[in-house]
């Protein structure tokens, strides 16, 4: 019996043929360039050793590890933490903490003021009209009137809000110590009362004068505000002590004005004025006043006046002649001043001296 070889020869031709014409799977591992290696269009390659290639959130998951994807999200959230925390903690190059203090009643009246101060200690400038400081051990924002305690004294610096029941009623930002950059002033609805513009403590519009044609020794420094005398006022004498500090509201001058000896920028006398620059100004009343050795020898919330009597810091220390171990009796005190008849909360007002009233109201620009 014969044979026939030709249907297994045509099975093996056709089976030739699908092999030929099947695609080729080019695993990711091999190379574009090796020899074989066909690419049907649209296919792309993912390798990580090239530098400098991003990789999709598919490329990623499919060249890491479970391990290398979470290092590598633990990395980013880290990086991303820093630079918010950076952001937060330095302004204008200054390393600064967060503070805030609570004043006034409980309820909706309380006020609450969030701020900065600089975390390594640097004195502000002498010149500036108004330099201002936090102190922790009191818990509040003072007005400085001589050179800052490095040891007790936080000097402000950053962002500062004021705010009472959730509304803003100022803005701003300090920087050493003094008022930069916009600062703005709301009612209790929101609405803007003022915006005034300072440069590093000098109100942007204010009018300053010199002693010298080189303009290196101030003199005067008055604020303006859209034309009216609003803000932070400072006179200085010829050898850069101060002369007279206080602030104008609306054209005024409002709160406390100070004069100084001339000396270390110790306080003279301190006069009051109203609290609001839209009332009638009212005549300045004399409410502190200081020895040329910085002693507090009048006050009147205090009813103290001890004027008349010798400063007790002007006076120099005398050598003691006793051999030691002596003790002798204390030197007897001076006598004390004889109670006058008063009715009860009887407060007599004490007259400005004539000699040493606050200087005259700057005339407008132009005028």
């Amino acid at each position: 019996m014969r044979v026939s070889w030709f249907p297994f020869y045509l099975l093996f031709l056709l089976g030739l043929l699908t092999a030929g014409c099947a695609r080729r799977t080019v695993p990711f591992s091999s190379r574009a360039d090796a020899p074989g290696a066909t690419l049907a269009a649209g296919d792309t390659l993912t390798t990580t050793s090239r530098r400098g290639v991003k990789l999709t959130t598919a490329g990623r998951k499919m060249v890491l590890t479970k391990a290398e994807e979470r290092a590598a999200k633990e990395a980013d959230r880290a990086a991303q933490r820093k630079k918010a925390r950076v952001r937060k903690n330095v302004f204008l190059g200054e390393r600064i903490k967060r503070a805030f203090v609570k004043s006034g009643p409980n309820g909706r009246k309380r006020i609450i003021e969030v701020f900065y101060y600089l975390r390594t200690f640097q004195q502000p400038n002498p010149l500036a009209p108004a330099r201002y400081y936090f102190s922790p051990k009191k818990k509040r924002i003072f007005l400085a009137t001589a050179e800052l305690d490095p040891a007790t004294d936080r000097v402000l610096h950053g962002p500062y809000k004021k705010m009472q029941n959730n509304l803003v009623l100022e803005t701003g930002y300090y920087a050493l110590g003094v008022k930069h950059l916009r600062w703005e002033k709301f009612d209790g609805k929101g609405a803007l009362l003022s915006k005034t513009h300072f440069e590093l403590g000098f109100p942007r519009d204010a009018n300053l004068s010199y002693y010298d044609a080189a303009q290196t020794m101030l003199n005067e420094v008055v604020p303006y505000v859209n034309g009216k005398l609003d803000g932070d006022y400072v006179k200085y004498r010829n050898d850069g002590q101060r002369e007279w500090t206080g602030k104008f509201e609306n054209g005024r001058r409002v709160g406390e004005w100070t004069s100084y000896w001339g000396q270390k920028n110790r306080r003279h006398h301190v006069y009051q004025y109203g609290e609001s620059g839209y009332e009638p100004e009212e005549e300045p009343e004399l409410v502190r006043e200081y020895t040329a050795g910085g002693t507090l020898i009048f006050d009147k919330e205090k009813n103290l006046d001890r004027r008349g009597q010798p400063d007790p810091a002007a006076a120099a220390p005398t050598a003691d002649p006793r051999r030691p171990g002596n003790r002798a009796l204390s030197p007897t005190r001076p006598p004390l001043r004889k109670p006058t008849d008063r009715r009860p909360g009887y407060k007599p007002k004490v007259a400005v001296p004539p000699a040493d009233l606050p200087p005259a109201v700057p005339a407008a620009p132009g005028g």
